[in-house]
């Protein structure tokens, strides 16, 4: 293995140290109540902040105790007959390629498998996010600028 390669994989490990370390930490972050949250290991160095300009909401009642197989959803389940479209990685989501721009789809808008529906920020890198099915979007279950974990619902689609 070239030395090239070698440091594309290390960055590789890097990276889903850094996404997995998120994963574990956005649960009991966002039920803390504290505004940032940094965690140093080793040269692993993970960062969780609330945006700024958000509104503090009241505190939410404690759910009840749930067992690992059956992770809870904000969201619920979708409607009968449609489905979820969710986040592929951890990251900052972004409903537009820049500011003041038209976001990728809005509600009603007919979209098509592997199109791309928003951006996910993550480790300094805009990922494109293309849907996994085709059809209506009848929801969009996340603003734009807030904080997605892997596999959360981002849209609810009516397939076709």
């Amino acid at each position: 293995m070239s030395e090239h390669e070698h440091g594309r994989e290390g960055d590789a490990e890097v990276r889903r140290a850094i996404l997995a370390a998120v994963d574990r930490l956005a649960p009991e972050f966002a039920g803390s109540g504290l505004d940032e949250l940094e965690v140093e290991s080793g040269e692993l160095l993970v960062r969780l902040a609330r945006p700024r300009a958000a509104v503090a909401a009241p505190p939410a009642p404690s759910p009840a105790p749930m067992s690992e197989s059956t992770p809870a959803s904000p969201y619920g389940e979708p409607q009968p007959g449609r489905r979820f479209v969710t986040a592929p990685l951890t990251g900052v989501w972004y409903s537009a390629p820049s500011p003041g721009a038209r976001p990728y789809v809005t509600e009603g808008s007919e979209i098509a498998a592997g199109q791309v529906i928003g951006l996910i920020e993550a480790m300094k890198l805009f990922n494109e996010i293309k849907s996994d099915a085709g059809g209506i979007v009848t929801r969009i279950l996340v603003e734009s600028g807030t904080l997605v974990k892997r596999q959360q619902p981002v849209l609810e689609i009516d397939p076709r």
